[in-house]
């Protein structure tokens, strides 16, 4: 059995790149793995500075994570910040870590190249990662393509301390889907908040409608072949959609006599459908939060009690316990 954790940020609503990429991967591992599944609110204020917003994006974070299916008896579940050794372990990583190190990160590259102000939090970002990782001696660690490279950071820093205290964390791994390793929007490039090109999780009908038919196509006529393998709708279809019917489109586009309009009313039914029996239990959650926070709040006391002999090992290997 596997030592499985991932997290995922309340920085906005979940979308369904966030359900493909890695909320549906960690809720089917939890039978067979010792999951670590956590809401991700400090990662958050890197570019949230609401404290409202936050508060309400992670209580609904959490709602839709057990309305999909998230086992709180068979998963450790929490919120980052309920778990302060984190915040520790941090700052003793950050005193271990080179900033060429975190100068090589891809993502806050991008950041800074789509004109989005620094700040310390965005910079030393992968050395909380590193501690949320590390702090449980995680083994596998799901995430999207573009967060590979924070793994392969945690490993450098856990590889170096290592090397310098002894071997005192678990080298962790990076577990990709590559099929869907990137989930494009509704413009066609990654789906992301900061794009604002997502379909949420659990849209109302009227709102879903409106962002399926706005996806971007190509001006293909109708009678014309299409190149299923350049379409957003059909990147998108190929996740909702079975075997058999995404060959069926494959076949249509080849073909030609397909609008996009056409497919993106299947897309539509295809979407509204995959989420309908996970509607009623979201609803359920809606109506009782402070059940969510009691869930939440006994999750993390699970946690700690994993997270405490890890930091106090840590702290006697740089000689922070003096007495």
């Amino acid at each position: 059995m596997s030592r499985v954790l991932s997290g995922i940020q309340p920085s906005g609503t979940l979308h369904i790149g966030n359900y493909f990429a890695m909320m549906k991967p960690m809720i089917s591992m939890q039978t067979d793995n010792e999951l670590f599944c956590f809401i991700v609110n400090y990662h958050a204020m890197t570019t949230l500075t609401d404290g409202k917003v936050l508060r309400q994006n992670t209580v609904d974070a959490a709602m839709d994570f057990l309305a999909l299916g998230l086992d709180p008896d068979r998963a450790h579940f929490w919120v980052q910040s309920d778990v302060p050794e984190v915040a520790e372990l941090t700052w003793i990583l950050s005193c271990h870590t080179s900033l060429g190190l975190l100068e090589r990160s891809h993502s806050y590259k991008d950041k800074l190249a789509r004109g989005i102000t620094p700040n310390t939090g965005l910079f030393t970002y992968p050395v909380l990662m590193a501690a949320d990782i590390l702090l449980y001696n995680a083994q596998i660690i799901p995430v999207g393509k573009d967060q590979k490279q924070h793994v392969e950071i945690t490993r450098d820093i856990a590889i170096r301390f290592n090397n310098t205290y002894g071997d005192i964390f678990t080298i962790p791994e990076p577990s990709i889907q590559e099929d869907i390793a990137v989930i494009p929007g509704t413009d066609g490039q990654k789906m992301s908040k900061s794009y604002d090109n997502t379909i949420n999780i659990f849209e109302d009908e009227k709102s879903l409608k409106k962002k399926v038919m706005k996806i971007v196509t190509d001006s293909t006529p109708v009678e014309d072949p299409k190149n299923p393998d350049t379409c957003t709708i059909f990147a998108l279809y190929r996740l909702f959609a079975d075997k058999d019917r995404i060959e069926n489109l494959r076949d249509r586009y080849a073909s030609g006599g397909t609008g996009y309009g056409e497919v993106k009313k299947e897309l539509l039914g295809l979407i509204w459908e995959h989420f309908r029996p996970f509607r009623e239990k979201r609803e359920m959650y809606e109506k009782d939060r402070g059940e969510v926070i009691n869930i939440l709040k006994k999750g993390a006391d699970k946690t700690r009690a994993v997270a405490l002999p890890t930091l106090e090992k840590v702290k006697g290997a740089v000689g922070l316990n003096y007495c």
